[in-house]
């Protein structure tokens, strides 16, 4: 198993006011909806905003650093993370609040929370949130969508944070959103965000909450060790379309499975490790191109190094 060289002793020192905390070699298997993967060299839990200014101020440039939320879009490789893990707790960064027709929500917040949340506010458009198995941090990144909505259709601003330690702040515009992705530089650790709802019945918001949530029970492998969508739908495509076609529907690769249900989500049967299913995913990416001539792209992240 991968250890890293501790150097929790290092980083006290050269930051005596961090109020965060500070773990080596953790093991993000632990964190991850897969289930699978190495070690994080290190991994900080800042207290609040000013905790992870101070901290990404006073980093060494060298020191490398990833941004993790729930997990639920991440295959972390066998090897583990060398460098600096950040991950955004629900207290600090968790609150969800509603100021008139404005949904405020940290980075750290789920989805569904967020949904909830407009929900109970009378609020609506925000309801394709419950359906997102991340949090909202990771929704920024990656322009997360869901029934044929997606975040840049209600995003407001989001907050985030440098390396320098400087706090910025985005209009939609700068976010420079694409599908399954925004513009805005991969240093930046978003904090929060502000989003706009339109006043709606509670029973409209609830007739479409439950579309949202049947939808996902019905169709996807929601209760297996899965990373949701593995592969972005390409330009005027299906993923899990191309995929059956090429006959990878329960196709397997050691302890990893692509889903019978759902051939566009990845399965980890209980033994997988993060190679085999980064395996199985490539090999569906062969198979696909080799069938239908068309490049399927990763959705899930990747990070950390193989064994």
């Amino acid at each position: 198993m991968t250890t890293f060289p501790d150097i929790t002793p290092e980083l006290k020192t050269a930051m005596p006011q961090l109020r965060g905390r500070l773990t080596a070699n953790q093991q993000l298997s632990e964190l991850t909806w897969f289930r699978v993967g190495g070690p994080a060299q290190m991994l900080f839990t800042p207290a609040d905003e000013d905790d992870l200014a101070y901290f990404l101020e006073n980093l060494p440039a060298a020191i490398p650093v990833y941004v993790v939320g729930v997990g639920s879009n991440l295959i972390v490789r066998d090897g583990g993370l060398p460098g600096m893990v950040v991950r955004l707790g629900p207290r600090g960064f968790g609150e969800v609040s509603t100021q008139g027709d404005v949904v405020v929500a940290g980075a750290a917040a789920l989805d569904k929370r967020v949904a909830e949340a407009a929900a109970a506010a009378g609020l609506g458009g925000l309801e394709f949130f419950f359906g997102i198995p991340g949090t909202i941090g990771g929704a920024l990144r990656m322009n997360a969508g869901a029934n044929a909505a997606e975040t840049k259709d209600v995003l407001i601003e989001a907050c985030g944070i440098g390396r320098d330690g400087k706090k910025h702040v985005f209009s939609n515009a700068e976010m420079k959103f694409v599908y399954r992705n925004s513009g805005v530089d991969p240093s930046i650790v978003f904090t929060s965000a502000r989003f706009q709802g339109r006043p709606a019945t509670a029973e409209a918001i609830r007739v479409r909450m439950n579309e949202v949530q049947a939808h996902r029970e019905a169709a996807q492998p929601i209760r297996e060790k899965t990373g949701g969508s593995t592969f972005k739908n390409p330009s005027g495509h299906s993923a899990w379309k191309l995929i059956d076609a090429a006959g990878c529907r329960g196709l397997r690769v050691g302890g990893a499975q692509v889903s019978e249900m759902h051939c566009n989500f990845l399965i980890n049967t209980g033994e997988a490790t993060a190679g085999d299913i980064e395996t199985l995913g490539e090999t569906v990416r062969t198979r696909v191109k080799e069938n239908s001539g068309i490049e399927l792209h990763w959705e899930i992240k990747r990070i950390g190094i193989s064994a």
